[in-house]
């Protein structure tokens, strides 16, 4: 199937410069040096044939003179002012980059987590680091610098055509071939560097998923198999560079040959016209100056117009993660300096993908203080219940009320800030325990953080390890145990003091002894608590003031511990399962 050229969006490439708004003064500064470049460009050639056909020949060694010192003059002033335009428009590219990249990451991490579920990791990774790198290149490279060229490609024509306009044609009748050429160098670099950006983006994804799953890969013996998918997209990222490396192997020399047969034109032009006294060896000596100053810009022009154009499509991609309609609400202004706990489902219903609903109908009430356990097989619906509550997802139907005020009436920092969750995948950044239980929070001090270790029973082995609370954990939590990892969580929502907590299978992938610790840890978190545990053994929700049973998004069953048990229904089924003797 063959790829093709998108359009050029002049609307995506007006949104990005005007991301460079805040610095205008720059923009017009480099926009000046352009104009400025372009008439300088071709005055040292000029004076060169005045010198040589006119003081030269005329004995005016004094005018030789200053006619030199002019000439480097000019030369140090255009160096310069060829220093300050590559590095203002460096500096506005990544500039650019910066504000670009902090808006992007910004609206990620407000994105609903449906988002994550649906959208690889290593592909955001992409569109945050390798696409916006790209648009650096609209300024570095791109726009500013193409009209740059173009106006000293104008210039060096004008001053051509005004010298010698015969001589100008001869020299430019090779230009339809030029063009043509550049054409196809055009589309076959701009096609390369679609496929390499797609290679890249598929790479990004690849290694950082597997790189994640690694224990997975290496248990069961897959790394073979894996190496194999990674060497095929490896290779197509290498074939596509190959295809932009020879597009570029071919046009670069072509241009030089283009060069030398204009000149080798114009000498033989020069040569007759010198020959019937119409050509002057100045004008011949400026003609060369002038090509080679008319074929550097040449070169580079379809390049720069492949990094504009490439720039365009990375913009494209960013703009479409910053217009993601699918973020979080946070129309909310409601936030009160202390919730009692009180929560209501009323008649809710949810669905990840529309009308596929994984929650039916649901209704339920928690008093202040008392805990509600959910239980029910995989897949019927509890990690989404809790999942509601705090605005991670937007429910479909129905309501769902804290201290009966609507969640999305809340403002959403204070509502998430008073409940807190402790998940059975405990996600650990790299760093310190102590960075790790606060999220670098700086209101909570060392001395709360050890109050909470010590209630949790955490503090003496925090203290046996290598720096105690600065201990580093290192990516995941990989250091420490998942027992260990499980009672982390606990300092960390213990601190923040919630009065809505969330348990979701806390000790279902631990060991005996470590389960007594957590135990411990839940008694001491769900105390004077609203709690909602969700638990796979139910042993650990005996004490539970109610206990709600799911089964394919619907309740099957409500009641404490010993009514369920009487109405042996599936309740009581479930428990017979996990107890009764072999």
């Amino acid at each position: 199937m063959s790829e093709q050229t998108p359009a050029f969006n002049f609307g995506l490439l007006r949104r990005v410069f005007g991301y460079a708004a805040p610095y205008r003064n720059k923009m017009i500064i480099s926009v000046v040096l352009a104009i400025a470049l372009a008439i300088i460009s071709p005055v040292r050639p000029w004076l060169i044939q005045m010198t040589v056909d006119k003081y030269i020949r005329g004995g005016w060694i004094n005018a030789v003179i200053t006619i030199t010192v002019i000439q480097i003059g000019l030369l140090l002033v255009e160096t310069a002012m060829r220093f300050y335009f590559s590095f203002l428009t460096a500096w506005l590219g990544q500039t650019v980059v910066k504000d670009l990249r902090t808006a992007v990451y910004k609206k990620i991490v407000h994105l609903n987590l449906s988002q994550f579920d649906r959208t690889p990791i290593g592909t955001l990774t992409t569109r945050t680091i390798n696409d916006i790198e790209a648009i650096n290149d609209i300024f570095s490279e791109g726009l500013i610098p193409i009209i740059a060229d173009l106006l000293a490609i104008i210039a060096i024509l004008g001053v051509m055509f005004v010298t010698d306009w015969k001589l100008t044609l001869i020299c430019m009748t090779i230009l339809p071939v030029l063009l043509i050429v550049t054409r196809w160098f055009k589309n076959s670099v701009n096609i390369s560097f679609q496929r390499v950006r797609n290679a890249v983006a598929q790479l990004n994804a690849f290694v950082q998923e597997h790189l994640t799953g690694m224990a997975i890969v290496q248990a069961f013996a897959a790394e073979d198999r894996e190496f194999v998918k990674f060497k095929k997209i490896n290779r197509e990222h290498r074939n596509a560079n190959i295809k932009a490396i020879f597009a570029y192997s071919v046009f670069f020399p072509f241009v030089e040959i283009m060069l030398a047969v204009a000149m080798g034109l114009m000498i033989w032009w020069s040569a007759q016209g010198a020959v019937q006294g119409e050509a002057t060896l100045g004008t011949m000596i400026a003609f060369l100056l002038y090509l080679n100053l008319l074929f550097r810009p040449l070169r580079v022009i379809a390049d720069k117009f492949n990094v504009l154009q490439m720039g365009v499509v990375a913009s494209e991609r960013i703009f479409k993660v910053l217009d993601n309609p699918d973020f979080i609400v946070k129309e909310g202004n409601y936030a009160p300096a202390v919730i009692k706990g009180k929560v209501d489902f009323k008649d809710v219903w949810f669905a990840y993908v529309k009308d596929h609903y994984v929650l039916k109908d649901i209704s339920f009430s928690i008093r202040p203080g008392e805990t509600l356990a959910i239980v029910g097989h995989t897949g019927s619906g509890k990690t989404s219940v809790i999942s509601l509550i705090n605005r991670l997802y937007h429910i479909q139907k129905g309501s769902i009320e804290i201290d009966d005020v609507n969640v999305e009436q809340y403002r959403l920092e204070a509502l998430r800030s008073k409940i807190g969750i402790v998940l059975q995948d405990v996600f650990l950044f790299s760093g310190s325990i102590m960075e790790n239980v606060t999220l670098r929070n700086n209101a909570i001090s060392r001395e709360s953080v050890i109050h909470a270790a010590r209630l949790i029973g955490m503090h003496d082995f925090i203290m046996q390890l290598p720096g105690n609370y600065d201990y580093n954990v290192m990516e995941r939590g990989s250091t420490l145990s998942l027992g260990q990892r499980q009672l982390l969580s606990f300092i960390r929502a213990l601190l923040y003091n919630p009065a809505i907590l969330i348990l979701d299978e806390a000790t279902s992938s631990v060991d005996t002894e470590s389960e007594q610790l957590i135990q411990h840890a839940i008694d001491t978190l769900i105390e004077g608590r609203t709690s909602i545990i969700i638990a796979h053994r139910l042993s650990t929700i005996r004490k539970a003031d109610t206990i709600m049973v799911l089964d394919k998004g619907e309740i099957k069953e409500m009641g404490t511990h010993s009514e369920l048990l009487e109405q042996q229904g599936f309740y009581s089924k479930l428990y017979e399962m996990q107890f009764a003797k072999p």
